[in-house]
């Protein structure tokens, strides 16, 4: 596959400009299992070469695995050239109690990392923290955009500590831009209704798939305020790009009724020739609250077939039968609409 260079859009009221389509950084954090060194190197590289500009990972991801991937990586280009995007909430010590989190199923989420856990922290203090120890890890100058992750059971302690220290941080020039990282779109719509926010990654809840997100009013409140959004789990953690018994919905096993309706997705671009992938990667952009989107993966396969998909001629027949067959929700945007 030759060289491309994926289109740039603006990042909300950040004024950044990176790729529509950017890499997510959990699978490099030897998600499920280990990469070797060489692969993950390759990988990133890659995506680069693909013209890959927007690189989302954070701490959690593999305990420090893959910010210091990214960072070995990136410090060889024009720092200029592209946006990295790191989280803080979840600081990594070695004398922390094992979270759950850390091991989905009952087995670790990620492996041949270094021997850590996560201390929740959500404090002012622990947001500087943990930047100074995002950017000892990456071993570049500074840090574009910073997201608070998974605030879920910590909205007052992200409002009160993490979100005023970030922009505190962001006014002084340490950082450009401000958001909230999270899989949830109610608890997202009140911080963005609640608080001065620049950029929120929204993951899985407005994919091909599962568009919960249109139960809230949140891509209304991100339009109104300028709030870019970024949207990972695209293909829901793979159901959507291999709609099989066994697959992973979220990080667990995919319920049969699940299986079947990624099947009848898969069944409906088979008849009009388009990759059920293509249909999934591009699906999210096509509402205009959407400006970007966040794939992992795993390989130097995965990302360039990644790029293909993203730009596969899709036709509108496709999408009108995804519709009249009820396969999306009937608010969710369509190129037919």
């Amino acid at each position: 596959m030759s060289d491309q260079r994926v289109e740039q859009v603006v990042l909300g009221s950040s004024g950044l400009h990176a790729t529509q389509l950017g890499l997510g950084g959990g699978p490099l954090g030897n998600m499920f299992s280990p990469i070797p060194e060489s692969e993950a190197r390759a990988t990133l590289e890659r995506a680069w070469n693909l013209g890959i500009r927007l690189f989302d990972t954070a701490p959690f991801y593999g305990f420090g695995t893959s910010e210091r991937r990214y960072g070995e990586m990136l410090a060889e280009h024009p720092r200029d050239e592209f946006v990295l995007t790191t989280k803080v909430g979840k600081l990594l010590r070695a004398d922390a109690t094992p979270k759950d989190e850390q091991f989905p199923g009952g087995k670790p989420f990620f492996y041949d990392v270094p021997d850590l856990n996560v201390e929740y922290d959500y404090s002012a203090a622990g947001v500087r923290r943990s930047v100074e120890e995002s950017l000892e890890r990456l071993g570049l100058d500074r840090i574009d955009h910073v997201s608070v992750h998974d605030p879920d059971e910590f909205y007052a302690e992200s409002m009160e500590g993490a979100l005023p220290a970030l922009t505190q941080m962001r006014d002084e020039g340490i950082i450009r831009s401000v958001g909230i990282g999270i899989n949830q779109a109610e608890l997202l719509e009140q911080f963005v209704r609640n608080a001065d926010l620049d950029t929120v990654l929204l993951a899985g809840r407005y994919s091909l798939l599962d568009q919960t997100a249109l139960g809230t009013s949140l891509f209304e409140a991100t339009q109104a305020s300028n709030t870019a959004i970024m949207l990972g789990g695209v293909y829901n953690s793979g159901l959507l790009a291999r709609p099989l018994p066994g697959a992973r919905f979220n990080y667990e096993e995919a319920t049969p009724e699940l299986v079947a309706r990624a099947q009848s997705l898969a069944e409906v671009c088979a008849r009009h020739g388009v990759p059920l992938m293509a249909a999934a990667i591009q699906f999210p952009l096509h509402n205009p609250a959407i400006t970007t989107v966040l794939t992992g993966v795993r390989s130097v396969a995965e990302i360039e077939q990644n790029v293909e998909m993203f730009e596969v001629d899709i036709p509108e027949d496709l999408w009108a039968e995804i519709r009249a067959e009820g396969l999306v929700h009937e608010r969710a945007i369509l190129p037919t609409d």
